[in-house]
């Protein structure tokens, strides 16, 4: 497990222009090439958050998958950011997730689908839920990838002990991709560091800045995170990509000393 490179993207998402965001955060990407080994795009960045764009839904053989997979063998570097996209499984609104995508340079492709639909904004009567958490292996690190209002719901999120895989987590780096509004900007500050300390492990949260067409205001506020709640690196409320390097041996050193896995709770996710 060597030091993981990861960059937060906050950008000013376009308002359901997916090629024009495309060009935009491939054109904030590009200088990474080298520099980095994760980037992170917020949620739903080629459209914003907006239900209507489930008109416009992409199938997985759509241009923004292509075009991510690409971006990935470009940089060198594992990408990842969510997209409403269609599967043509089922009928109505069962057929539209919102998907988080992680792609790697060598051309594989993982995917999440928002577990948890933002009640307040009627996503759940438009888009339809994912029910399995996704655990990513890239560079030495265990990654759990999720999407913004899965930030509020600490069961699903939970870092796991097992014996079995000797005395290992289930993560050690948890990402939060978001659309978070500036309206409750505290909350998302408060909630990314309760996450990194319950689990002891890293958190990333990348959100958007800007707004939208809406008229939804947001804050950016992404920040990096260490397993003591403490932040590496914060963004304010402007456009800015910024890098940091996640210390691998700080990480097990603090799960050394303070095994608090050790007396976690066991339980299965359903």
């Amino acid at each position: 497990m060597n030091n993981l490179r990861i960059s937060l993207v906050q950008g000013a998402t376009l308002w359901r222009d997916p090629a024009g965001n495309r060009e935009y955060y491939g054109d904030l990407m590009a200088p990474l090439h080298g520099l980095t080994d994760l980037v992170l795009l917020p949620e739903t960045f080629t459209s914003g958050f907006s239900n209507d764009a489930i008109d416009d839904a992409e199938t997985m053989d759509g241009p923004t998958v292509a075009w991510i997979k690409a971006q990935a063998r470009q940089l060198d570097a594992a990408v990842c950011g969510s997209v409403q996209l269609r599967t043509g499984e089922g009928a109505g609104a069962s057929q539209v997730f919102n998907r988080l995508l992680f792609a790697t340079p060598d051309g594989g492709l993982h995917t999440y689908d928002k577990r948890h639909l933002f009640r307040y904004a009627k996503e759940h009567e438009r888009y339809a839920a994912g029910r399995d958490r996704l655990t990513v292996e890239w560079k030495g690190w265990r990654i759990c990838p999720l999407v913004c209002y899965d930030l509020r719901f600490p069961v699903f999120s939970r870092n796991r002990h097992d014996v079995e895989r000797k005395d290992q987590l289930d993560y050690d780096l948890l990402l939060y991709v978001a659309n978070w509004p500036s309206a409750r900007a505290y909350p998302w500050k408060i909630l990314l560091r309760a996450r990194a300390i319950e689990n002891l492990c890293f958190v990333a949260g990348l959100n958007r800045v800007g707004t939208d067409g809406n008229g939804l205001h947001y804050a950016g506020d992404s920040a990096v995170i260490d397993f003591l709640g403490k932040p590496i690196s914060e963004c304010t409320d402007e456009e800015v990509v910024s890098t940091t390097t996640l210390q691998a041996a700080e990480l097990i050193a603090h799960r050394e000393r303070f095994p608090a896995m050790l007396d976690g709770d066991a339980f299965s996710l359903s």
